[in-house]
């Protein structure tokens, strides 16, 4: 049953082409064919299979499209009509592409949470038939007579229509009069053809006919942050941490890693990331650099969980309390940071659920436990949870877990390995907190194949870590970005980490502080979500040799940093990343996902991107276009041309228009042809504000 539809307050959504609701007509009589009167194919957004929901957040602009056609050269239109949760309707005027594949398309925006529903209605477009006819035969002075009565005939049932304003009546009936006025000649016949006026009547209230109502469809949109955020990374054990004279450390708390909130703060960071919490196993701990002999202040990885003091629902005693927990929550909430807390299903051999649920892992020949494996890393200090022995029992120790972490105040959950958790857990686990407790965020830290990076999206996951961190020439950047913007964006959001604690690219190793600026803006501007793991805005690069992460990896040992030292020094890329996120939060167009455009250069080092957002879709009522231009290879200055297709924001090709360098404040004026120079020393990177013409 539909809900009273809202009629006082405003429509839930932004649209580029909102037309007034009307009734959609009677439906097409039943039918044992597949295709309607006019077909209607291949509704998105969707996912491939039709099992689950499509997704948004609220605010995102999501193109609706459908293939529609009919027989014949008649011309047809395409309605989407949207339905919120609150039961608001809304109708979208749909525009045909143009691109030889009968494509129609309509960007909305919707602003509620919730499952909103759709359906695509084609029609016979009676007016711009006769329109499209009458415009040639009249001006070849063909049929004349007919034509002229045709739209007089069809001037007349628009002006019969129920719900027909009495001022469209009366526009409707002097021209149908007109037409049929002898008096008339022909170019005044052809006026009324081409008149502006008359396009707008019918473009608002189509004259339709052969109406055909497509499948109801759903999609549901989540809060902004599932798919909008700057996130930053920190251990709180090393925030705070000291080194006393005998060289040992003693552990960071909440209480002093509160300290280091503003600077992330500062740096424009909307999401604060925390490994593990919990207490850590001694059994097999490992020591630095991943070692398998850990000594006795060696403080172990935080992904090592459960030892006598407790597991999953425990806080680390180093650390502090729950209360001080709670405490560091509301410290960062007021700080403007969200917390996300690590959800790592694995324990050490010393958790409480190997003595109570020994059969909750996988029990070898030999008697021994399996410890976790990803040849050739091998992962003695973990025990990986075997979901086959008693899922009903597992699945209720992790609700009770997750419950217990919301209750504390988390709303966001970044997952290690999911991947290596069977999807139906998942998809069970993220709908049933979704109902509890609505707004409740899981990242998907799934570096794995397409095919079940995909499908842990689709179960429910509102963002995922991707192939982003290993994709670095111009090349490979624009087959990733296009797919992740284009193929996968109804259903998987992207966060692009630029480096984690386990993974530190060759890109960066040698690259050097121009590598993390580069990686740092395309990041920032190509993504709504994207994320940095503590020290890369110190340029840490040194790599643990024959590994892909850093040397005295934070992972295996407190780390002791001198935050406000390095920027006093002029070393800390801290200042460079505010100014990226403070870029972010002035452009709505950089918050957004699908609406990334490729253009040319002539140097395949130079990649090439805008980002637009029309003003009948943005929070600010005003269009917004950022072109991003980066030299993509940190050792050298480049110089070419690049080649713009300024039609994406509604520029001429040919024409000038101002834009102004956000990282230097230079301006130029650019038109669809211009030089470049970028200087991986320098100034590897132009992010370009198009400014609106007057």
């Amino acid at each position: 049953m539909v809900s009273p539809k809202r009629t006082a307050a405003p429509a839930p959504v932004r649209s580029s082409s909102p037309i007034p609701v009307r009734p959609a007509g009677a439906a097409p009589a039943a039918s044992d064919t597949v295709l309607g009167r006019i077909a209607l194919q291949h509704p998105r957004p969707s996912v491939p299979g039709g099992g689950f929901r499509p997704s948004a957040f609220v605010g995102e602009a999501v193109p609706f499209r459908v293939t529609a056609f009919r027989e014949g050269h008649d011309a047809i239109g395409v309605h989407l009509r949207l339905l919120a949760p609150d039961g608001t309707e809304t109708l979208h005027r749909l525009t045909a592409a143009g691109d030889g594949f009968d494509t129609w398309s309509v960007l909305v925006s919707p602003l509620d949470t919730g499952v909103w529903r759709f359906r695509f209605e084609a029609f016979a477009d009676d007016f711009a038939t006769w329109q499209h006819a009458a415009d040639i035969k009249i001006a070849a002075g063909i049929d004349v007579a007919l034509m002229r009565e045709s739209g007089a005939l069809v001037f007349e049932r628009a002006a019969a229509e129920k719900g027909r304003p009495a001022a469209e009546r009366r526009v409707l009936e002097n021209a149908a009069a007109r037409l049929r006025d002898t008096g008339l000649d022909e170019p005044g016949a052809l006026e009324i053809v081409r008149s502006t006026e008359l396009a707008a009547l019918f473009a608002d209230r189509p004259l339709r006919s052969l109406i055909t109502l497509g499948d109801e469809q759903e999609l549901l949109v989540e809060r902004e942050r599932a798919g909008v955020g700057a996130w930053y990374e920190f251990f709180p054990r090393s925030e705070g941490a000291e080194r006393a004279d005998d060289g040992s450390i003693r552990s960071g708390t909440f209480r002093s890693a509160t300290a280091r909130l503003a600077g992330v703060a500062a740096m424009g960071f909307e999401v604060l990331y925390l490994p593990p919490i919990h207490p850590i196993g001694r059994t097999h701990r490992k020591g630095p650099n991943n070692t398998l002999t850990a000594g006795e202040d060696d403080p172990g990885s935080p992904w090592a969980i459960g030892a006598a003091e407790g597991g999953h629902d425990t806080v680390h005693p180093d650390l502090g309390t729950l209360e001080d927990f709670r405490a560091f929550v509301a410290a960062a909430s007021d700080a403007g940071l969200e917390v996300a807390l690590d959800l790592a299903l694995q324990a050490s051999p010393d958790h409480p659920w190997v003595r109570e649920h020994p059969e909750w892992f996988t029990t070898l020949p030999d008697g021994s436990i399996a410890y976790a494996e990803n040849p050739p890393k091998k992962y003695q200090d973990i025990y990986p949870i075997n979901f086959d022995n008693d899922p009903a029992g597992i699945r209720a120790e992790v609700l009770r877990v997750v419950r217990h972490w919301i209750a504390q105040g988390v709303r966001i959950f970044r997952v290690d390995n999911p991947h290596t958790k069977p999807l139906q857990f998942w998809e069970w686990l993220i709908a049933t907190i979704a109902e509890e407790t609505p707004g409740v965020v899981f990242l998907a830290e799934a570096f794995t194949r397409p095919a079940p990076m995909q499908a842990l999206a689709m179960a429910g996951f509102q963002q995922s870590y991707s192939y982003f961190t290993w994709r670095n020439t111009k090349d490979e950047l624009e087959e990733f970005l296009g797919w992740v913007s284009r193929d996968t964006a109804d259903f998987m959001r992207p966060n692009l980490f630029v480096n984690t604690p386990d993974i530190l690219t060759e890109y960066l190793q040698y690259g050097g502080r121009p590598a993390y600026r580069i990686r740092a803006a395309i990041a920032a501007t190509a993504g709504a979500s994207y994320g940095v793991y503590a020290g890369y805005e110190l340029v840490e690069n040194v790599a643990r040799p024959g590994a892909e992460e850093n040397i005295d990896n934070e992972k295996f040992e407190y780390k002791v940093r001198d935050w406000a030292g390095a920027e006093e020094r002029g070393e800390s890329l801290a200042p460079y990343i505010a100014r990226l996120n403070e870029i972010r939060r002035a452009h709505p167009a950089l918050r957004q996902l699908r609406n990334i455009s490729f253009h040319w250069s002539d140097d395949d080092a130079i990649l090439v991107y805008s980002k637009h957002l029309p003003a009948a879709l943005s929070p600010t009522g005003a269009s917004d276009t950022i072109i991003v231009v980066v030299n993509v290879d940190p050792h050298s200055a480049r110089e070419t041309t690049v080649h713009l297709d300024t039609r994406v924001w509604d520029v001429a090709p040919g024409d000038e228009y101002e834009v102004e360098d956000l990282l230097t404040g230079a301006s130029w004026t650019w038109n669809d042809h211009n030089y470049v120079r970028l200087d991986a020393f320098a100034e590897p990177v132009h992010i370009l504000h198009v400014k609106e013409r007057r």
